[in-house]
């Protein structure tokens, strides 16, 4: 075979082989490795990985068994603070609420006479506060918060987006300075500034718990307990090992005709898991908004998951030119 029929064979066999090796290769695939692999762009399913879409996009998915507040993202909503480290002391707090399209928020609405609902309470659960921030026409919001001494506080900011869903949104606040963490024993009782509020009924995870908070003063009954928030009392709980939130509404309402201002306020709550939970009563009398505090265990035994501390002092009037003790649950 002279040289030309030798090379136009060889060329005949390296196409051959090259249509092989094609086709095998469109028939596997092509050979990614995960490591390398580029990541699609949050809310995307891309890469055809499944179910990665934003897992790690830093929001938390809402789903039904994910209590309010542990979140700073959630359902395209984002609690944001100006600043997370503060002094000690009486200082100011700024924060928005972006929405999913990352812009400031700037239309809510009311909820219980009020925009925007902000709660802080220092992590061992003290502390705890209900606020009602102003808000700039930017969509940045202002209050002037108490954190006395150092340690983590968390502010929950609880809202309805006009034309969107009741949300809680939930955040850490450091703040330097000495901490010496508060431990709560269960407690059904509360004495605040000469009140003595009792709590009757038990705590039942996933069901509708009702609970009844009677209001005496000097031993004799409070009967004509004020309108506060649009009811004569607002309840928040706290699961006590990572501070889920829950607001609780009161069965009735002023003015409805079959509610009574006192001495017995009436709940139903539902809280989500069985634990240890602090309770926050704030109801108005004489012009004055007080906070009565409880520590209560699910289930009727008196036991819980969380170990059961001791009994921190009760918390009396709180500042409510613009700052009042409140409630929980994604809306108010």
């Amino acid at each position: 075979m002279n040289t030309l029929a030798k090379l136009s064979a060889y060329g005949a066999a390296l196409a051959l082989l090259t249509v092989g090796a094609y086709a095998t290769g469109s028939a596997v695939g092509p050979l990614t490795s995960p490591a390398t692999a580029t990541a699609a762009p949050a809310g995307t399913s891309g890469g055809g990985t499944a179910g990665h879409g934003d897992t790690h996009s830093g929001a938390v998915p809402e789903t039904a068994d994910q209590p309010a507040g542990l979140a700073s993202s959630r359902g395209g909503y984002t609690l944001t603070p100006t600043v997370s480290t503060l002094t000690a002391g009486t200082t100011d707090l700024a924060f928005r609420v972006t929405g999913p399209d990352g812009v400031p928020v700037t239309a809510f609405g009311e909820e219980h006479t009020k925009r925007l609902h902000l709660i802080v309470v220092r992590r061992d659960t003290t502390n705890f506060q209900h606020l009602h921030p102003t808000m700039d026409p930017d969509g940045t919001w202002h209050t002037r918060l108490d954190v006395p001494t150092g340690g983590v506080y968390r502010a929950f900011a609880d809202f309805t987006p006009t034309g969107g869903p009741a949300t809680t949104l939930g955040v850490d606040l450091s703040v330097a300075g000495t901490y010496a963490p508060v431990e709560h024993s269960t407690s059904r009782t509360a004495e605040v500034d000469g009140y003595q509020v009792r709590l009757d009924g038990e705590l039942t995870p996933g069901q509708s718990s009702p609970l009844t908070l009677t209001v005496t003063r000097n031993g004799v009954p409070v009967g004509d307990l004020q309108p506060y928030l649009g009811a004569y009392g607002h309840l928040v709980a706290l699961r006590s090992s990572d501070l889920a939130y829950l607001h609780v509404h009161p069965d009735g309402s002023p003015g409805d005709g079959r509610t009574p201002p006192g001495p017995q306020i009436r709940f139903f709550a539902e809280v989500p898991s069985t634990g240890n939970y602090r309770l926050f009563l704030d109801f108005q009398h004489a012009g004055t908004v007080r906070t009565a505090e409880f520590s209560l265990p699910t289930g009727s035994s008196g036991t819980a998951a969380d170990p059961a501390p001791e009994s921190a002092p009760a918390v009396g009037p709180t500042s409510h030119d613009d700052a009042h003790s409140v409630g929980a649950g994604g809306g108010h």
